[in-house]
Order: C-alpha cells, then structure tokens, then sequence
C-alpha cells in the first residue's frame, strides 16, 4: 500500500521553498500568514525571493541545496514549493530522497511540481500533495473552498468533490490510486526515471497556456507510451488559456480529448476543478480515490 506521510497538528511546521521559477518574497506573504494562522510554524528557504536575477530562483546548485536541507530536515514535517513554471527537472537526479524515504514528509504544489509527484510515487510509492501555492493565496484566496482543501487535507480530511456533469463524460464507477498532474511535464517526463505508473490508477492532468495541436501531440505520446490504455479512470481538468493556430487546428479542445480516448471503457470526466486557474482542489497522490461518474454528476472521493 501507498506510504502515507503523517497528517499535521498545531505546531509543526511547514517548510517553503522555490525549486523552479523565481517568486518575490512578497507575493508569498500572505500565504506565509496564513500557514501561521492555521497553527503552524514556517521555515523560508534561501530560495524564496532570493537575490537570483534569472528566470530562477537560484542556481540549480543552490535551488537543489535549498530543497534538500527541507527534506533532511527532521523538524520540517511539509514542504510547500511556493510556485512552479520550470525547473525541477533540472535537479531531479541529484535530490537524495535516503532520508525522506525513512520519513516522508508531504510535499505540496502542482504545475512543474508535476516532476517531483511523480517521481517519488513512482521510485518511492509515497504520497504527495498536487495543491495550491502561494500565489493562490493571494488577494483574499485563502478564504475560497480550493485553499482550504489544503488545510483538510494536511489535517488528514479525506476530500469528497463533486461537480456537474459534462455532455463528453463517459459513465463509470471505479476505484485506483490518483497520479497526474500538468500534462506537458508527464509527456516529457515519459521514459525518464520518474516517468509515470498508470496502469489500474486513475489519472488526472491539466495545462494551461498551450496550442491545441500541442494538447493534442501531447496526449497522443501518453497514448503511445501506454499511458492511457489500462486506467481505471481519467479526470481531464481544466485546460487554462488554451490557444490556437493562425490556421486552425479544426477541432474543439474537448473533442481533442475525446477522440484520444474514446475507444478505451473507462469512466472519464471533463472540467474537473484541478488547474492552473484559482479552481485547484488539493489532491492527494497516491491515494485510492473512487470516481464516479453519472449522467448529471461526478464524485471524486478518497477511500
């Protein structure tokens, strides 16, 4: 069974870091406050609004030392990666995981934080976090539904999301391990040692910012790699900012999808609140979650 990190109480404390893309101290304040006021104590890495002048928020020496000392460190029971955007894989080989393996801690973000949920599934079956970040805290959003689904769940809460349901889901009723994250960091994560495992799991992806002929290269690589053939069930989340072609592509972003996977029995859903927009429920991975899905709602709910 998956190793699950321990739930947090008042008083541990919560260690932030920037392990990819650079983010100003100030901008992660209010997520900083917030933490303190859910009862627990925060420990800043070096790397939060560093002095790096580059797309980074430091060296991939010093991004790797700062994300390092937060793992080994034993009165840091969760890391949260205060934002995303590129990086991580960069420093992926280097990361020592021999005492995080001995106890785990939750790691928590999403986006290019993708790389690191699917690599310590996969090499070390332990649960992480895809949640919220800083910015999501920002202009009054640690009061919205989505930013506390991260105080629930590093409480221990199991999380129960239920949503409308959409004319492209295919009904179904199934139970499996939840893995996924952002979609163009698990079709480059393919073949690589943190490539992810799929098969009787349920998937979740979303992206935002891309053209619709690259969702559609993207899905049809996880498609050739086997990715999407022995699922139990797959969540397509929200697809922010999609953009198209001076010629068009010629087909609709759902279609896309769709004809990517309509010939496999699964159940499948569309427009599932985990995104690169402020509707991003915190999930666990790792965890066995049922989905199901009917003609007029969907249910994820963790077992």
């Amino acid at each position: 069974m998956i190793k699950t990190p321990p739930y947090l109480k008042k008083g541990d404390t919560i260690g932030i870091v920037c392990p990819a893309g650079f983010m100003a101290a100030e901008k992660a304040q209010t997520c900083i406050t917030t933490l303190q006021k859910w009862g627990y104590k925060v420990k800043i890495g070096k790397t939060v609004g560093g002095d790096s002048q580059t797309y980074f928020s430091g060296t991939d020496e010093e991004r790797l030392k700062d994300l390092q000392l937060m793992l080994d460190d034993d009165e840091v029971q969760a890391v949260l990666c205060v934002r995303g955007g590129y990086g991580t894989g960069r420093i992926i080989e280097q990361i020592s995981f021999k005492r995080f393996k001995k106890n785990p801690k939750w790691i928590i973000g999403y986006s290019d934080i993708t790389v690191l949920h699917s690599h310590i599934y996969s090499n070390y079956y332990i649960s992480t976090l895809h949640s919220p970040m800083a910015a999501a805290f920002n202009e009054d959003g640690y009061k919205n539904e989505y930013v506390l689904s991260l105080k629930n769940a590093l409480e221990g809460k199991k999380a129960a999301i239920s949503i409308p349901g959409n004319e492209f889901n295919r009904k179904g009723d199934e139970e499996g391990e939840l893995v996924g994250g952002n979609l163009a960091l698990l079709a480059h994560l393919t073949g690589t040692g943190s490539d992810i495992k799929t098969k009787g799991r349920i998937l979740f992806l979303e992206d935002i910012g891309e053209q619709l002929y690259n969702i559609d290269r993207m899905m049809r690589q996880l498609k050739r790699s086997g990715k999407l053939e022995k699922l139990n069930g797959l969540i397509f989340g929200i697809f922010a900012d999609t953009k198209d072609t001076e010629r068009p592509f010629g087909t609709p972003l759902q279609e896309i999808l769709w004809n990517i996977i309509k010939e496999y029995d699964y159940p499948v859903c569309f427009d599932f609140p985990v995104s690169h927009t402020d509707k991003n429920y915190a999930l666990k991975v790792g965890v066995v979650h049922r989905l199901k899905v009917g003609g007029s709602k969907v249910l994820l709910e963790e077992q």
